[in-house]
C-alpha cells in the first residue's frame, strides 16, 4: 500500500517526539507499506522566526518571510531522514521544490496548481522513503513560496492525490474527529468515519482538528483522509465519500465557532443595489461574511445584519463607516458578545425534524436564538456567548450523539 503520513509541529516537537515519528513510520514500513512522509516544522519554531523578522521589521516584506519561514520544515525533514537511515530505513529528505510542488505568485498564502511527482516516483521505486518539508514550493519564477496556515495538510493531500496513494494519514495531537469538543462535553465520541462534505461543514463551522483547504482538495482529488494522534497506536476517523459510509448517522456533530460578530445596520438607504455595494466592499477588503438578515424598517428604509469573524472586525468597521459618512447607513452597532453553534450530519437529507429539533432544545434550555442559517446538511444558530457550551451539551443531549 502507498501511504502519506503527515506530522504536525506537536508531533516533531523535539529530537525525542522525531525519533517516535522515526519509529512509527518505520513500523509502517516493516509492514509491507511504501512511505512519503510530509513533516512540519518543530513545535514553536515558525513563530521564533517570525519574532526574527520583527526584531527588524513590523511589516516584513512576505516574499523574504516565504524564504525565511520555510527553513523550519526543511530542518525537520532532514533530522527525521537522518533517524531513518541510521535504523535502517533508507530515506531521502526533499524541499517543496525538489517534491515539485508548483504554486501560483502569491506570498505567504499560495496555492498549488500542479504537482510534477517524477522525482517522487522514481525515489520511491528505489525502495525509499521520502520525507518531505511541508508548507511551501515554488512559483514559475522558481521561487519560494508558502501555503498559509494549515499548510502542511495540504502539502501532504495534494502529494496523496498527484502520486496515487491509497490514503493520507493526518497524524496530530488528537485522536480524531469527536461528535463535539471532548472538552466541553465529556460524552462526545469519536467518529470511526464521516464524509467530506461533513468535515468540510465542521472545519468551516469552528472545529480545529484539520483546515477545511486540506479537506476540499481530499474531496477533488478523492484522497482517503485519516486523522489520528502520533503519541498512541489508537484508530483515526476516515474523512472519505459519502457512498462509503454504510450507515450515515441523523447528525455527525455538532460546531461551535466563538471567532464571530454580528453587526447591524440601521436605515440602509432603500435603493436598488446597496446591498451588492455594501457587501461587495467588504468581499474587496477579503472579509468573509457568513449570515445575513434583511428586513424593511418602518421609515421605509432597510436594516441588515451580518456576521463576520472576530478577527475582520476592524476592517468591516472601516467599511461600514465609508457608508455611514455618505448618508447610506443611519446607525451601525456591534456585538462581539455572540457565538456560532451549528449541527452538522448528511442524515438530514433524508429526514424531517432536524431543525426543529435543535430550536426545541435551545427553548427548552432558555436559549434566544439571533440569527439562523440552513444547508442541506446543517443548521446554524447565533447565540449570546455566555450560552455556549450549555447549547452544545444540550444539543449533543438531544440528537444522543454519545450513542
Amino acid at each position: 500500500m502507498l501511504v502519506v503520513q503527515k506530522f504536525g509541529g506537536t508531533s516533531v516537537g523535539d529530537l525525542e517526539r522525531i525519533q517516535n515519528v522515526a519509529n512509527r513510520v518505520s513500523e509502517s514500513r516493516k509492514a509491507g507499506n511504501e512511505i512519503v512522509v510530509v513533516v512540519s516544522a518543530m513545535s514553536g519554531e515558525t513563530n521564533k522566526l517570525v519574532g526574527y523578522a520583527e526584531h527588524f521589521s513590523s511589516n516584513p516584506a512576505r516574499a523574504e518571510m516565504d524564504m525565511l519561514l520555510s527553513s523550519g520544515e526543511r530542518v525537520t525533514a532532514s533530522l527525521l531522514a537522518i533517524a531513518l537511515t541510521v535504523m535502517g530505513f533508507p530515506a531521502t529528505a526533499m524541499s517543496g521544490r525538489k517534491a515539485g510542488i508548483l504554486t501560483d505568485e502569491s506570498n505567504t498564502t499560495a496555492r498549488i496548481e500542479d504537482i510534477n511527482s517524477h522525482a517522487m516516483k522514481e525515489v520511491i521505486k528505489d525502495g525509499k522513503i521520502i520525507v518531505v518539508a511541508g508548507f511551501k514550493g515554488v512559483n514559475k519564477n522558481g521561487d519560494v513560496t508558502t501555503l498559509g496556515r494549515g499548510g502542511s495538510d495540504l502539502s501532504a493531500v495534494a502529494i496523496a492525490g498527484a502520486i496515487g496513494a491509497d490514503l493520507c494519514e493526518i497524524y496530530t495531537d488528537v485522536s480524531g474527529i469527536y461528535t463535539t469538543d471532548p472538552r466541553i462535553e465529556p460524552k462526545a465520541k469519536k467518529l470511526d468515519k464521516i464524509s467530506y462534505d461533513e468535515m468540510l461543514e465542521l472545519a468551516s463551522l469552528g472545529a480545529k482538528v484539520l483546515q477545511n483547504r486540506s479537506v476540499e482538495m481530499a474531496k477533488k482529488l478523492n484522497v482517503n483522509l485519516v486523522t489520528r494522534t502520533s503519541f498512541s497506536n489508537e484508530e483515526g476517523t476516515l474523512i472519505t465519500k459519502e457512498e462509503n459510509i454504510m450507515e450515515a448517522p441523523l447528525v455527525s456533530g455538532i460546531a461551535l465557532d466563538r471567532n464571530q460578530t454580528r453587526i447591524s445596520l440601521m436605515g440602509v438607504k432603500d435603493r436598488p443595489g446597496i446591498a451588492s455595494d455594501i457587501f461587495n466592499k467588504l468581499a474587496q477588503n477579503d472579509i468573509n461574511v457568513d449570515m445575513i438578515i434583511q428586513n424593511k424598517a418602518h421609515d421605509g428604509n432597510t436594516n441588515i445584519d451580518f456576521t463576520v469573524p472576530l478577527n475582520d472586525l476592524n476592517d468591516a468597521k472601516s467599511v461600514v463607516d465609508s457608508f455611514v459618512k455618505s448618508g447610506e447607513i443611519q446607525a451601525d452597532s456591534y456585538n462581539e458578545d455572540i457565538c456560532k453553534v451549528s449541527v452538522v450530519g448528511v442524515g438530514m437529507k433524508s429526514h424531517a425534524g432536524v431543525a426543529a429539533k435543535a430550536f426545541s432544545t435551545m427553548a427548552d434550555n432558555n436559549i434566544n436564538i439571533n440569527m439562523i442559517s440552513t444547508s442541506e446538511i446543517k443548521v446554524s444558530m447565533v447565540i449570546n456567548e455566555k450560552y455556549a457550551e450549555l447549547a452544545v451539551r444540550g444539543l449533543h443531549d438531544a440528537y444522543e450523539l454519545d450513542k
